[in-house]
């Protein structure tokens, strides 16, 4: 099951775990009220895996690719791991499901505090339109992930501050309406 925690502030090195001793652990009812969904798949069978499928019928996870993220299989891999960890939303959703190795989504809270989700083989997530997030990989520093989006893909990440879009104005909205 996933595991997840609100954040130290420590300033050091962001693929370290970053969880308190004594640190409130998040639930997947707490993710959920921020928009976060969570299914744990068998990643050996993504192939041809039946629940898998369901998932992007009922979703509409209409298009797919897979990404390595690693120094010898990324270009630029310091620069896009940089990249990845600046705090931004998307107009779409953003879909994840780790295929191998591990990594870390970092969600704000409704109270702009960090959330990080550890995420590993097997786990897979959406984060919704709107939210503000990042991503690292763990100090392992691997991690394969098969993205999916409706339709075609988007890539275009807004850093903060990116107020003014209705994705964000929605996704408001929508925190307001879980209290």
């Amino acid at each position: 099951m996933v595991q997840a925690w609100y954040m130290d502030d420590r300033p050091d090195d962001p693929r370290r775990p970053h969880r308190p001793e004594h640190g409130l652990s998040v639930g997947l009812e707490q993710l959920r009220r921020l928009g976060v969904l969570y299914w744990k798949l068998d990643a050996d069978k993504y192939e041809n895996d039946p629940e898998l499928e369901k998932i992007r019928r009922e979703r509409n996870y209409s298009w797919m690719d897979i990404i390595t993220i690693t120094r010898d299989k990324l270009p630029n891999y310091e620069e896009k791991i940089k990249m990845f960890y600046e705090e931004h939303l998307h107009l779409d959703d953003e879909i994840r499901y780790i295929l191998d190795g591990s990594g870390y989504f970092d969600v704000r809270d409704a109270e702009d505090k960090w959330i990080r989700i550890s995420m590993e083989k097997g786990d897979m997530i959406t984060l919704p339109a709107g939210i503000y997030h990042r991503f690292t990989v763990d100090e392992k520093n691997y991690v394969k992930a098969m993205r999916l989006f409706v339709g075609d893909p988007v890539w275009t990440a807004y850093n903060r501050p990116a107020d003014h879009f209705e994705a964000r104005a929605q996704y408001v909205k929508f925190l307001a309406q879980t209290a």
